[in-house]
């Protein structure tokens, strides 16, 4: 199966016929349901169940490979298939991908009817550069990431704004958005899903879940990361523990074990991004952003992301978090559940008082970073932030970054 790369990022999305195979699709549709009802009652015995996002929501959430077993592993086995992680590698233009998130959308049991419109930005401007200079280095560098849904039944929930990925929100629809975030908006486009076809698209499109009924639906939703483009990727890295993997094949394991290895080698390249920002190293930090983010422009947008980060983990080492859950843990950080080990991994590589100077070094950016008064832009955010969420900082680049350790120190 093949993808137009060029298509993908001049529209935002590209839709594929048949990404299940057809004499597939029912063997997916049993084993699928056999993991809803195994997590449904899970959920019954335990509401906080890590396996599944609050069924009782307005769209339940399976993440799936926390209940397979060797009789239901063809489900994440899926996941590794040419249709899929192929077509993936085909549109960030690398063989090095890895799996970020493996989940199954469901209907609820109770009709709630349209959602918001939204950018899939990663806890919005907390934990996130602006969108504006995220959209600059896609453009240059081409996509860092790209997510899924494909349907096991009919699926006509979704609706795009074409190309609205490359650019901000328009006065149009900023006030569209005011007016009423559940209603369509001008220029937006229904996605028209048969049973097995599947919707690639860029996450930071603007969409709209146009309706939460109690119709069966069954989504397989993914995500996947680039470790081998041109720029270094935005959000949380693996939404799953990899207690899983035992259930799976050979080649399956072996596909989730490069995934592992892929990660570790960013995290080194992290660590020594943010020690030469420590040890006040120009060469080496600059050396570490290269492989970091290959692409020459919009290595400042790199900064910025690793400047939230690191205030992620410096998060992590308040001792009031020490005992918490480890469902509390994330959410204290602004992380999900199970994104929060790959956190703390990276955490335990420095000391409490490194975090604390590594802080200090980014404070000069931060400030660049935040508005006077806080800020509201619809799509982007649920409440107003003083974090900047559409313009980078103007007039601070990589040699003012640099400069301003000495200043913070």
């Amino acid at each position: 199966m093949q993808i137009d790369p060029g298509q993908l990022l001049d529209d935002g999305f590209v839709i594929l016929k048949n990404v299940v195979p057809p004499e597939r699709l029912d063997e997916l549709r049993a084993s699928f349901e056999t993991l809803v009802d195994r997590q449904q009652a899970n959920w019954a015995r335990d509401p906080d169940d890590p396996g599944c996002f609050a069924y009782a929501a307005k769209q339940p959430r399976l993440a799936f490979q926390t209940v397979i077993d060797a009789a239901t592993a063809n489900t994440v086995e899926f996941c590794l298939h040419e249709h899929t992680l192929g077509v993936s590698r085909q549109a960030l233009g690398t063989r090095d991908v890895g799996l970020k998130q493996m989940i199954l959308l469901c209907n609820p049991e109770t009709a709630y009817g349209p959602d918001l419109w939204h950018r899939d930005v990663s806890h919005g401007p907390t934990n996130n550069a602006p969108l504006a200079g995220l959209q600059a280095d896609m453009l240059a560098n081409g996509p860092s990431s790209v997510q899924w849904n494909i349907p096991l039944y009919d699926d006509d929930v979704l609706w795009v704004v074409p190309g609205s990925h490359r650019r901000l929100n328009t006065a149009r629809e900023n006030q569209e958005l005011l007016n009423d975030p559940r209603a369509k908006l001008s220029d937006c486009r229904q996605v028209r899903l048969k049973a097995g076809d599947g919707v690639i698209y860029i996450n930071t499109i603007l969409h709209w879940p146009s309706n939460y009924s109690t119709r069966l639906r069954r989504i397989i939703h993914l995500r996947y990361t680039s470790f081998g483009g041109q720029l270094y990727p935005y959000g949380s890295r693996f939404l799953w523990e990899p207690g899983f993997v035992k259930h799976l094949s050979p080649e399956g394991q072996a596909g989730f074990r490069r995934f592992i290895e892929l990660a570790e080698r960013e995290d080194d390249r992290i660590e020594a991004f943010y020690r030469a920002i420590l040890d006040q190293d120009p060469e080496a930090f600059r050396q570490a952003l290269a492989l970091l983010h290959p692409g020459q422009t919009g290595r400042m947008v790199c900064v910025v992301l690793l400047s939230k980060l690191a205030r992620r983990i410096g998060a992590l080492k308040r001792p009031e978090l020490a005992n918490l859950p480890e469902r509390e843990r994330a959410s204290a950080v602004g992380e999900q559940t199970f994104s929060i080990g790959n956190l703390e991994a990276l955490a335990r590589r420095f000391t409490p008082a490194e975090t604390k100077l590594l802080g200090q070094r980014f404070a000069p950016l931060d400030s660049r970073l935040q508005t006077e008064t806080e800020h509201f832009v619809p799509s982007l955010a649920s409440k107003p932030s003083r974090w900047a969420q559409e313009h980078m900082p103007a007039d601070f680049d990589l040699d003012d970054f640099i400069a301003s350790w000495s200043q913070a120190a």
